[in-house]
């Protein structure tokens, strides 16, 4: 493709997170970079609205930081999750530098994404970058190779369809991805199969400065502040139950919410100041993150699920991390090396989020069996320590290799259980040294000390 005949070198679909972090990072390269949207700004979008410390560096190289904070964006010093038991643990991201991990902040950040993305958007094209809002992707062009050349779009508003070309397209377009679904890139993972419903409440009692997950049998709710006292609260539900709920999304979250003890009461005098709106099901993730003149980020490439609130790191983080190679593929000149150029960022993207998915993955089952989650929780309320380490993870600047590490999944799964199989196998032990006087065992009900005698 001949420079005169692009109307850009690379053309990005999509202006949310993933699409401005990549267009942002592609324009400071020198690269002509055009964002197109379906949408037009300021608009919701269900989301956790959630930012992790590490999301704090890319903010702030992205110019985006100061305006964040301006718009008064809430700082979340950690999480806390209930279990389905009733037992709750607290994890904070300082509370990781003990144990030599510090992050880019030791806060959290969440800003409605109604604030966030326009925020995203401007920094994107005061570094260079052109975008055009309302202008939806219909298809992709090809070559008669199968190469991607460009999309095919119609305005919002009815005009007539059109053809944009570029060297590389970058499909940044969220869960439902067109570019993912027209490269027949996309797919769903059989599990777990779960659908949002996200609403923002205002006057919600109790709102710390956590962010807060309450999990229950085969749904969970999170609940955070966003700024200005509003609340972020997403019910997270198995897409087979979100068939019955009907229209009146509201009316099912605070239905959900008031037949829980622990909750009702703190939404007794809040007032719902949005829509609830639904997203979902979740559980995809592309077969590969590019295809001949083209290359996916943030959502379109994957996504797992909204426990662990990965959603706008990952698509900060993916859009930095692919903008060099891209921009070496659509300055290639061949299309033999613009292939490699993106298969290298295959490869990258991989190493960089491969021991996040693992740690995803494991929650993710963890949060499907009550049993597990309850035994989890157990562990962590008696070990802040490993509550940090793990909260940190989720914080993007702790490694994942961390709490994958045997010593820590054995004390994590295994926790009080493993103490009492030690003291079994000490006390049967034929080394053990036999006592000479009575030790006391106390009464479960808490009464006197009774004292036995060894056998």
């Amino acid at each position: 493709m001949t420079a005169a005949a692009a109307d850009a070198q690379v053309l990005v679909v999509g202006a949310g997170p993933a699409g401005s972090s990549t267009a942002h990072h592609l324009a400071r390269l020198g690269l002509d970079v055009l964002v197109l949207d379906r949408a037009r700004f300021p608009r919701d979008k269900p989301c956790s609205e959630y930012m992790s410390p590490e999301a704090s560096r890319i903010l702030r190289g992205m110019g985006a930081l100061d305006a964040i904070e301006a718009a008064g964006a809430a700082h979340l010093a950690g999480m806390v999750v209930r279990a389905p038991g009733g037992t709750s643990f607290r994890g904070e991201f300082a509370g990781a530098a003990a144990q030599g991990f510090r992050g880019a902040s030791d806060r959290g950040l969440a800003l409605r994404r109604r604030i966030l993305d326009p925020i995203l958007m401007h920094a994107a094209r005061d570094a260079g970058a052109r975008v055009v809002e309302g202008e939806r992707v219909l298809d992709l062009l090809t070559d008669g190779r199968g190469r991607v050349v460009g999309v095919r779009t119609a305005e919002r508003e009815g005009g007539p369809p059109r053809e944009r070309r570029a060297a590389v397209v970058v499909g940044a377009d969220g869960l439902r991805s067109v570019v993912a679904r027209r490269l027949g890139l996309a797919r769903r993972l059989p599990w777990p199969r779960r659908v949002a419903l996200v609403g923002h409440y205002r006057g919600v009692a109790a709102l710390g400065d956590v962010g807060e997950m309450h999990v229950e049998r085969g749904v969970y709710l999170g609940i955070a502040h966003v700024g200005g006292g509003v609340a972020n609260v997403a019910l997270v539900v198995p897409a087979g139950a979100a068939r019955g709920i009907g229209a009146d999304r509201a009316a099912f979250v605070e239905a959900w919410i008031g037949r829980l003890p622990h909750l009702a009461p703190r939404f007794e005098r809040a007032e719902r100041v949005s829509a609830v709106h639904a997203t979902g099901p979740f559980a995809a993730a592309a077969r590969r993150a590019w295809s001949p003149g083209a290359a996916l980020v943030g959502d379109a490439a994957d996504f797992f699920d909204p426990f662990t609130g990965e959603g706008i790191y990952a698509a900060l983080r993916g859009g930095e991390l692919a903008a060099p190679l891209i921009a070496d593929a659509a300055r290639a000149g061949d299309a033999a090396r613009a292939d490699r150029a993106l298969g290298e960022y295959e490869a990258l993207r991989r190493r960089e989020f491969g021991g996040k998915w693992m740690v995803e993955r494991a929650i993710g089952a963890a949060v499907a069996s009550p049993l597990l989650m309850d035994h989890a929780a157990r562990t962590l309320s008696r070990r802040r320590d490993m509550a940090d380490l793990l909260v940190g993870v989720t914080g993007d600047f702790v490694p994942a290799r961390e709490v994958l590490r045997p010593g820590f999944v054995w004390r994590l799964l295994v926790g009080p259980l493993g103490s009492h199989v030690r003291e079994l196998v000490a006390y049967h032990s034929p080394a053990r040294v036999i006592p000479t006087e009575p030790r006391t065992h106390c009464r479960g009900d808490g009464g006197a000390p009774i004292p036995t005698e060894e056998p």
